[in-house]
């Protein structure tokens, strides 16, 4: 898991510090036409400095935000999921996963599941420093006949970190129709058999989550899926 990255790159917080700094300095300007009495130029400047700072606030929240999301620029490493069976279709999950979800986890069912929100960007927003982001967000069991995924006990884990800052998945479905810079925002999932002993690894690639087998157990239980 040495490969992990983590989202801890300013990509908005050097422009929202340019901007606090130039409303400061208008709301300075203000502050001495005020006392001077120059109402015109102490409106202007006031109005400046509230533009200024207003934008500084709004991009400091959307780097908080983006923040919880990791960064994501070639295939990479993002879990590693160790199972052991304690009971018919009943599974010990222990998960070691970057940005957070690690842990031990209760699974039942045939089938282990693991989902993740991405957001890639266009080439002019690659350039500016935005780099495509990944979340985990769910992990679950899955039986694999369909009846029993209606009928049995099932076993679902929330794997988000806490929000913080604006919501900039939200944001972005919000704005799509009007940010060029936005290539796709989208879910994505990888699922494999469970088995007693198997060993597996979760990469995010440009296109999405891959699961592969690391040990003879897994590959068995692939093979015989």
């Amino acid at each position: 898991m040495a490969e992990y990255l983590n989202a801890t790159d300013p990509v908005l917080g050097l422009p929202a510090l340019l901007l606090l700094l130039l409303g400061l300095l208008c709301l300075l300007m203000a502050a001495v036409h005020i006392r001077k009495r120059r109402l015109l130029p102490f409106l202007t400047q006031g109005t400046a400095a509230a533009l200024l700072l207003g934008g500084a606030v709004i991009l400091l929240l959307l780097e908080l935000n983006l923040h919880t999301y990791q960064r994501l620029t070639y295939e990479q490493p993002i879990a590693e999921l160790a199972f052991s069976q304690v009971g018919p279709q009943r599974y010990e999950l222990r998960i070691n996963a970057a940005g957070g979800g690690s842990g031990n986890y209760r699974l039942n069912g045939d089938e282990w599941q693991l989902d993740a929100r991405i957001m890639k960007w266009k080439a002019p927003a690659t350039l500016a420093g935005l780099d495509a982001r990944y979340r985990l967000e769910r992990l679950s069991g899955r039986y694999r006949d369909i009846n029993e995924q209606r009928e049995r006990p099932q076993s679902v884990y929330g794997l988000t970190p806490e929000e913080v800052g604006l919501d900039l998945w939200a944001l972005l479905g919000t704005l799509a129709r009007y940010i060029d810079w936005v290539d796709a925002y989208y879910g994505s999932a990888a699922y494999l058999p469970m088995a007693d002993g198997a060993r597996y690894e979760v990469v995010l690639t440009q296109s999405g989550l891959i699961a592969r087998p690391l040990n003879d157990e897994a590959r068995r239980a692939v093979r015989d899926w």
